[in-house]
């Protein structure tokens, strides 16, 4: 019996990418063409939302047209179409939520909601089908959050940040500290030459919680700095890479693993775009190992916002006959919730 094939086009663009992917069953990449305006975003030390929509709008064709063509498919053979929704950048987002209705009013092909936080968590089942019941740590410049799953779209919010994200923290620091923008890999490789010296703070809030918090993080940096330029001390900037880097890791690990412990499962997920931090994964790694806990790393491609894993989510809310309709809109804070309720 010929195995049926579901193709599910993706589209992303929720901050500063523009990326289109096709997929077959959920767990096939066939493409996944990604446009990134790094670059261009670099010389304001920031994403600039309005140029970020530009180029979307440039792009966004471009992209789909070259993610159907790498995949070898015509839009005829299309099952659905998934976009990110949110959250995200409302105007960047638009773009994304725009191209998706105009195709699936002209295909009648069915549109797929997705939620970015839920795309990311996908992306490790491009990689290897999830276990469940299972533990989601999901890291990126606007999220920190830790998310228990019992099957497919279904999301219980564990712990979420109260300030900044993770990823947040890591570009604020590099700023301070002169590293160019995107801060986080910059952070990762300076850290690397250093070693953490410097005492910082860990919020580690109530007792056994499973939220975060990283302002109080970056405003020890600042004070620190501001000290040192008083007294006229030379500050060892690897040093205090290793010091922020290791301070933010250790709140991370510890309460990802605590989630694993108090919900009984034995899988963890490492998701979002801080997941491609070095330093992250093998200490995770080592301390998984340590624990007997089985832990699933996407590789480093997928690590990064990326159509590929908005279309696998979209897939199995294609399965459950999930469909959005035409007045489906952009929502910048769109909340996390079970495809049930």
């Amino acid at each position: 019996m010929k195995k049926r094939r579901d193709l599910v086009l993706g589209i992303e663009t929720s901050c500063d990418e523009t990326s289109a992917a096709v997929v077959e069953n959920g767990t096939k990449v066939l493409s996944n063409i990604i446009s990134s305006q790094m670059d261009v975003h670099r010389q304001f030390g920031g994403v600039v939302p309005e140029v970020a929509s530009r180029r979307h709008v440039e792009r966004i064709t471009v992209v789909i047209d070259q993610a159907l063509r790498e995949a070898h498919v015509s839009l005829e053979e299309i099952n659905a179409i998934a976009v990110t929704q949110g959250p995200g950048l409302v105007g960047a987002l638009l773009i994304g939520v725009s191209a998706a209705k105009a195709l699936s009013f002209a295909t009648g092909v069915p549109l797929i909601s997705v939620h970015h936080i839920a795309g990311h968590i996908y992306a490790n089942h491009l990689v290897k089908p999830l276990e469940f019941p299972l533990v989601a740590l999901v890291v990126s410049g606007g999220h920190t959050e830790l998310i228990y799953m019992e099957g497919h779209n279904q999301f219980q919010r564990l712990g979420r940040t109260r300030d900044d994200a993770a990823g947040e923290a890591f570009d604020k620091v590099a700023r301070l500290i002169g590293l160019p923008y995107p801060g986080g890999p910059q952070i990762d490789r300076l850290a690397a030459q250093g070693s953490p010296s410097y005492d910082l703070p860990r919020a580690w809030l109530e007792p056994e919680s499973l939220d975060f918090s990283f302002s109080g993080l970056k405003s020890a940096v600042i004070q620190l700095l501001h000290k040192a330029k008083q007294k006229n001390e030379k500050i060892v900037l690897p040093d205090l890479a290793a010091s922020f880097q290791q301070s933010v890791l250790e709140v991370l690990i510890t309460k990802a693993i605590r989630a694993v412990r108090q919900t009984g499962v034995n899988h963890l997920l490492l998701a979002g775009g801080v997941s491609a931090n070095s330093a992250l994964r093998t200490q995770l790694l080592m301390r998984c190992e340590q624990e007997g806990i089985c832990l699933h790393i996407p590789p480093l491609e997928l690590c990064t916002d990326n159509a590929a894993m908005i279309a696998s989510a979209g897939t199995y809310l294609y399965y459950e006959g999930k469909y959005a309709d035409l007045s489906l809109n952009a929502d910048p804070g769109l909340a996390l919730v079970s495809s049930s309720t």
